[in-house]
């Protein structure tokens, strides 16, 4: 299979779309687009496709056979008339639901798996994880991460593995920005409202930070549980005029949000490559963010960015009011980055997932 044949290779690929929008569904979703564009035959089988009839979403239990067997049935048919399968994996009951299920049903029809593991929980599940949980991933053809940081996380369990980047379309964030100023900025967050993402590191950081600049703002856009206690947490802070909760905002509209930002912030407790980072590089946005799992594989404190520890509201305050009273540093910082986002865009992107189809389909020749 040389380079022209490209054009005509038969892809299956194996995950989630929006909605609703989270980094693999969006991922997927634009990968599926970008490889039809170059000509390829990809056929998805989707990870969470509507219930049919809807209401049988509703019933725990009849919902999770309602999804699964079409699943199972959709995975069958398309490993029989595929050159590769590429199964987007995470971790948890994802793993045992979706992932391992397609990466047996490829094995026994004799198709090429390559697994696309993205979860930043990878550590702990594989620890703990059954030793045939360990023997379905190495039965892949090719496992494939997104960042050295799950490189290094799978040597250490003796798995090879592929670094092919997230994607991101340089085109979609170039959006002339509105910045605020130093006296009114406007800060934003694009992390869902869960445990994880510990949203109230922010909200106490902003609250230092008004202590300087009163006319600051923030928003938060993201869905989630802890919404009610975060809204009453600004409250007690005494912000809750300058807080906007947004709720999710689609994908297509996260670019004009960047646009109005004069600083991005990444409080994850728990991360792999957060496409939101590289959505701010790539929208001229200065970032401060946590320096857990594999963000600092692409934020480079300092120089692109500026990292603090989890949990940490302190040094928080202090590294957003270092951005926001010297522009001069934060611009220095936003062209940095916005110089070493290039490595994520589609046309170096393309080049490494061909790469990994043809040793695929070669090892099953």
């Amino acid at each position: 299979m040389d380079g022209e044949q490209y054009a005509g290779l038969r892809l299956t690929i194996v995950g989630p779309l929006p909605p609703p929008s989270g980094g693999m569904a969006n991922q997927c979703k634009q990968l599926v687009g970008l490889l039809q564009a170059e000509g390829v035959q990809v056929e998805l089988v989707r990870t969470n496709a509507p219930y049919k009839p809807a209401f049988v979403g509703k019933v725990p239990v009849l919902r999770a056979f309602a999804r699964l067997l079409p699943y199972l049935l959709a995975l069958w048919r398309a490993s029989g008339r595929t050159d590769v399968m590429h199964v987007l994996a995470n971790s948890g009951w994802s793993w045992h639901l979706f992932s391992a299920p397609a990466i047996w049903i490829a094995r026994l029809r004799g198709t090429p798996v390559v697994v696309n593991y993205r979860g930043g929980e990878a550590e702990p599940f594989f620890a703990a994880a059954p030793r045939f949980v360990h023997r379905t991933l190495a039965s892949a053809s090719a496992l494939v991460v997104p960042s050295a940081f799950l490189d290094g996380v799978f040597r250490r369990f003796g798995f090879e593995s592929r670094i092919v980047p997230n994607i991101i379309n340089l085109e979609r964030f170039a959006v002339a920005r509105k910045t605020t100023g130093a006296h009114a900025p406007h800060v934003v967050v694009t992390r869902n409202l869960e445990p994880i993402y510990d949203i109230p590191t922010v909200l106490a950081a902003f609250a230092q930070v008004r202590k300087r600049l009163p006319e600051a703002r923030l928003t938060v856009a993201g869905s989630g549980p802890e919404l009610r206690n975060l809204e009453t947490m600004a409250v007690n802070l005494g912000i809750a005029p300058s807080v906007t909760f947004a709720g999710r905002i689609d994908n297509e509209n996260i670019p004009a949000l960047y646009a109005s930002a004069d600083l991005m912030i990444n409080p994850s407790t728990v991360d792999n490559m957060p496409i939101s980072i590289l959505e701010a590089f790539a929208s001229g946005v200065p970032v401060v963010s946590t320096d857990v799992g594999g963000v600092p594989f692409i934020a480079e404190n300092g120089r692109t960015a500026l990292l603090v520890p989890a949990r940490a509201p302190e040094r928080m305050a202090e590294a957003m009011l270092e951005l926001l009273l010297d522009q001069d540093k934060a611009r220095r910082l936003a062209a940095a980055a916005s110089d070493e986002v290039k490595q994520y865009a589609w046309p170096v992107i393309r080049e490494k997932w061909l790469s990994v189809y043809r040793a695929a389909v070669l090892a099953g020749d």
